[in-house]
């Protein structure tokens, strides 16, 4: 074992010294009789329980471990990227193609998971959960579309807005929203959306796409 490793402290051990620093005082310079406020008992305890860890001690548990950190569910989640496999949810009838502009738009697939993989291992993992949209799209006018599907949203029941997830949807390498479509050109679009569990499961969502003309709405649940 190196010289650095053998004076290596447990994280929380390290969160404890941490506060006897902004505590500003030692052990030594504060006699227990003077510990009177909360504030100082509180630094006692914290004085005790780094003494106990640095002589082999464990750390005592803090309330988020018994539930689980918010880092360790993500670690968890990240750890099984590889065998996630995203939740096919059902496309809602009457599944009618709608007119963005001269841009005509359909849906054709939506899917739900907690990690999003990229090219080799890279990969971005949530506690939420990714909304993948996937449409199908043709100009349908009489000459080239600019159409920008940039500022594309979710909303649902209660009027909340879910923006675009930029990380998610630059790691999974689609086309560019905001571009010129050419004549009769047809394409697929994915938009990819981060969004609590219980927006998926409750009440009715909507794909809200932004032309020229105003808001086009598409059923999602």
């Amino acid at each position: 074992m190196s010289p650095r490793a053998s004076f290596a402290l447990s994280p929380v051990a390290r969160l404890l010294v941490a506060a006897l620093l902004l505590g500003g005082c030692t052990k030594e310079e504060t006699p227990p009789e003077a510990m009177g406020t909360a504030e100082e008992r509180t630094l006692q305890k914290l004085r005790q329980e780094v003494d106990r860890v640095n002589q082999g001690g464990r750390p005592a548990a803090g309330p988020e471990a018994a539930r689980g950190a918010p880092n360790e569910q993500l670690a968890g989640l990240a750890a099984g990227l590889d065998e996630a496999v995203p939740q096919k949810l059902s496309v809602p009838e009457p599944n009618e193609t709608v007119h963005v502009d001269t841009v005509a738009v359909k849906l054709t697939a939506l899917e739900s998971s907690h990690s999003v993989k990229g090219s080799g291992k890279m990969g971005v993992t949530t506690e939420d959960l990714f909304l993948r949209v996937q449409l199908i799209s043709q100009n349908v006018g009489p000459k080239p579309a600019a159409l920008n599907l940039d500022s594309a949203k979710v909303v649902d029941a209660q009027g909340t807005s879910y923006a675009l997830a930029r990380d998610a949807q630059a790691l999974a390498g689609t086309r560019p929203l905001r571009r010129t479509w050419a004549l009769e050109e047809r394409s697929d679009v994915i938009l990819l959306f981060e969004l609590p569990p219980p927006v998926l499961r409750e009440g009715a969502l909507h794909l809200v796409l932004q032309g020229t003309g105003g808001e086009v709405r598409i059923p999602l649940r």
